[in-house]
């Protein structure tokens, strides 16, 4: 694994720290996802999930591609840091029974 600064590293555990954004990257590291999946999922406001993912975006963690009026959001895993954040999703439980529940409710890609 790369080593990546004690400064950068403490950014991405503050940012990581909170729930809802932890979840959303370990949802990032498998699906890409559009900003209404995660008003479903979350039960959030679309500012509110906005505001978490602008977070996200800014540190680099995240990347975001506008598709009409939507955005879908992706994990960058080409980025210097995605194996210091790879090594802390590796350990977490998965999420695919969230985008399970999505697609049950018909809610998969609401936005195509």
């Amino acid at each position: 694994m790369t080593k990546i600064e004690i400064e950068k590293a403490a950014n991405v555990l503050k940012l990581l720290g909170d729930k809802t954004r932890l979840t959303m990257v370990k949802i990032l590291d498998s699906h890409d996802c559009c900003v209404c999946e995660f008003v479903e999922i979350f039960k959030m406001s679309q500012p509110a999930i906005s505001q978490h993912m602008r977070k996200l975006k800014d540190a680099g963690i995240v990347s975001e591609t506008k598709r009409g009026q939507w955005v879908i959001y992706s994990l960058m895993k080409e980025s210097d840091d995605y194996p210091f954040v790879q090594a802390i999703l590796h350990n977490l439980p998965s999420q695919e029974f969230r985008l399970q529940q999505l697609e049950q409710q018909g809610l998969r890609i609401s936005c195509d």
